[in-house]
Order: C-alpha cells, then sequence, then structure tokens
C-alpha cells in the first residue's frame, strides 16, 4: 500500500462555547477507504480540517506513519483534500486546472504532460482537457477536481461532502468511480458524508458521529446491523425502536461462528407485549434495554404463518399506510398497542410487481428472534 496509517488520539476543538470534537480517538488503515458519517455540525468537517492542517486542535495528536503532524503547515503533510464546490480555477482549462500545482513546484513541462494526462485518463476525462469548468457537468468538475488532487500523489486523500452538489442518479455514478479510483491508486481515503447510503456502499470502515463524540466505528455491515447506540440505529437507514425490560434470560446450547454463547431474552415491550431476542451480550432479568428491528426482517402477509418455531414473533395489526415504490412496498402497521411498525416488502420477482396487501388490510408481522437485536443495555 502506498497509503498512509492515520493515528487521531484525544484530539478536542471548540469554536467559543461550542465543542466540536470532544477527545476523538481513532485509527484509519493504510489504503483504507474510511468515512466520517454524521448530521450536520457533528464535527467530521472539522475533524477533517484538522487532518489537513486547516484548523489546529485545542489538544490531541495526530500522526501520519507514525510522525506527527500537527505542526506541520498543510503542504508538508502529503494530504490533499477533494472540497464539495470544487474549487476550480474559472479561467483555465481542464489541463491547466490539474498541472497548477506541479507548475509551482516548477515540474518540467514534459513531465507535467504526462502526469497531467495519466490522472486525466484515470478520471475518464482524456477528451475534455481544454474545456473551462463552465462547460462541464457537476461530475465531470468534481472528477477535476480529483484529478488535481491526486497529481500531487498524496498518501492520503481527504474528500468533504464531494457529492453533496450533484443529483441522485451522478452520486452513485460517481460513488462507482471513486471507489474505482480507490481501487486503482491505493492511497488512504478518507470521506466525509452526512448521506448512510454513500458511507456504507463505499467504506471499508466508517465513523459515526454526534456532537462531537464517536459512537462507534465499523465495516457497514458491523454498523447497520449492531448499531451500539438508539441513536446509530435510528441514523443508519430505517428501523423500528423500542425500549423493554428484560423478563428472563436463557443461555443457548449454541455458539455463534467466533465461538461466543448467545442468549435468548425474553422482553416486556410496552407498545408491543412480549418478544424473544437473541443476544451476545451478558443482559440481567428486570434490565431495561433498548431493542430494535429493522423493517426489512419484518415478514408481512394476510394469512397467519404455519410455523410453531418457539423463536418466531408474532403480532397482529392492520394497515394504516401502504408505499410503493418499485422495488418495493413499505407498509406502516398499525398493532394494538396503537403504535405503527414500519415494514418493508422488496419485490424481487415478477409476481411481486405490485401489492397485494392494501390499506385497511389485516395482517400478521412476523420475525425471528435472531433478526432483532438489543442496542444498549439500559444503566
Amino acid at each position: 500500500m502506498i497509503g498512509s496509517d492515520v493515528v487521531i488520539g484525544g484530539i478536542s476543538k471548540s469554536f467559543g462555547d461550542f465543542m466540536a470534537l470532544n477527545n476523538v480517538s481513532l485509527e484509519i488503515k493504510k489504503g483504507e477507504f474510511f468515512s466520517l458519517l454524521g448530521p450536520s455540525g457533528c464535527g467530521k468537517t472539522t475533524l477533517l480540517r484538522i487532518i489537513a492542517g486547516f484548523e489546529n486542535p485545542d489538544c490531541g495528536k495526530l500522526t501520519l506513519d507514525g510522525n506527527n503532524v500537527l505542526s506541520m503547515p498543510p503542504n508538508k503533510r502529503h494530504t490533499n483534500t477533494v472540497f464539495q464546490n470544487y474549487a476550480l480555477f474559472p479561467h483555465l482549462t481542464v489541463f491547466e486546472n490539474v498541472a497548477f500545482s506541479p507548475r509551482l513546484k516548477k515540474i518540467p513541462s514534459a513531465e507535467i504532460k504526462d502526469k497531467v494526462e495519466k490522472y486525466l485518463h484515470l478520471v475518464r476525462l482524456e477528451g475534455h482537457a481544454r474545456k473551462k469548468p463552465n462547460q462541464l457537468s457537476g461530475g465531470m468538475k468534481q472528477r477535476v477536481a480529483i484529478a488535481r488532487a491526486l497529481i500531487n500523489e498524496p498518501r492520503v486523500l481527504l474528500l468533504d461532502e464531494p457529492l453533496s452538489a450533484l443529483d441522485a442518479k451522478l452520486r452513485q455514478h460517481m460513488l462507482i468511480e471513486l471507489d474505482r479510483i480507490h481501487d486503482e491508486i491505493g492511497i488512504t481515503f478518507i470521506y466525509v458524508t452526512h448521506d448512510q447510503q454513500e458511507a456504507l456502499s463505499v467504506s471499508d470502515r466508517l465513523a459515526v458521529m454526534n456532537q462531537g463524540d464517536i459512537l462507534q466505528i465499523g465495516t457497514p455491515h458491523e454498523i447497520y446491523e449492531s448499531p451500539a447506540t438508539d441513536f446509530v440505529a435510528r441514523f443508519i437507514g430505517e428501523t423500528n425502536l423500542f425500549d423493554g425490560t428484560a423478563l428472563s434470560v436463557e443461555k443457548m446450547n449454541i455458539q455463534d461462528v467466533e465461538g461466543v454463547t448467545e442468549y435468548m431474552v425474553e422482553l416486556e415491550i410496552p407498545e408491543l407485549g412480549k418478544i424473544k431476542v437473541t443476544t451476545v451480550d451478558e443482559v440481567h432479568p428486570g434490565q431495561l434495554v433498548s431493542f430494535t428491528i429493522r423493517p426489512e426482517k419484518i415478514v408481512i402477509s394476510k394469512e397467519k404463518p404455519a410455523t410453531k418455531r418457539e423463536d418466531i414473533n408474532l403480532f397482529q395489526g392492520t394497515v394504516d399506510e401502504p408505499i410503493y415504490s418499485g422495488f418495493q412496498t413499505k407498509f406502516y402497521v398499525e398493532v394494538p398497542g396503537k403504535i405503527l411498525l414500519r415494514v418493508i416488502k422488496q419485490h424481487a420477482n415478477y409476481s411481486d410487481e405490485g401489492p397485494d396487501i392494501c390499506w385497511k388490510d389485516q395482517v400478521y408481522l412476523s420475525w425471528s428472534a435472531v433478526d432483532g437485536y438489543i442496542v444498549e443495555v439500559k444503566k
């Protein structure tokens, strides 16, 4: 790998009375595509600017490949930043924009030409070298900005909401392009976004941030399937989230693939009643917990499921609102506790081209104990 390891240790940053970062620590591996994900004002851009050298922390340390870089100016850190507003020079051509930094370094013209052509080829803009920025689409402008950053051959590329100005279809295309570019050049990417789907789509790992804190670090699968807090569960995708009390805990006779003991927990949830959920965390009867079940994990049907398995949770309800969107239908189902459960039914087959469950239909909702998740054990 030609990227750099990035280690952030105990970094804090305040702007007046506002605490932007609160004792943040994380390690980003060499060559990793790592995302900082969170809502506006959570501190992710401030952290990126500290890595770039545009902001100084109040305290903490920052190392690249073991070297303390906090005292170094931005141009000495082997990092480059791609901004959401492109920051291209409007009076220069695509070629001149990409060549700007090498020319400042007085690199020979023939070498500059070769390098510019190399990076324009990488971002698939070979035929647009003589155009001005105002002749380009938003996606093309962003690719010019990426080429201009990469021509400096940084070991860490910092991307600050780079796709936020693009429409939805173009964002999806550019995500694929970013992933391809990362795979081809192999350097460390640190990507800032508030869009959960972007982060889940391209990241090797990601950190979920809120109010200056890192709440969870993990792979997209770990973050989605095993959220560490109520906030992470709500912020990543859609979910149904409840507080409940553990009634009983039973040690199961099987272990998961890593040899970890699992427990079957019966919960009392005021809005639902009794449910069963498996967990690898130790829970004691009487403890208050936070429970989540993703909408796509719930099976919805007009007929009562025939299964007699004891680990299946089963409820009846009334369809309050079906929302058909082509590839799926989202149902809001009112259960006896007068709450709405969100349920998503995917349309994977031709026979699923439309919803056969309609408004006000009586339906059954079911899910396995292994599909629910205990997010937090409350103190």
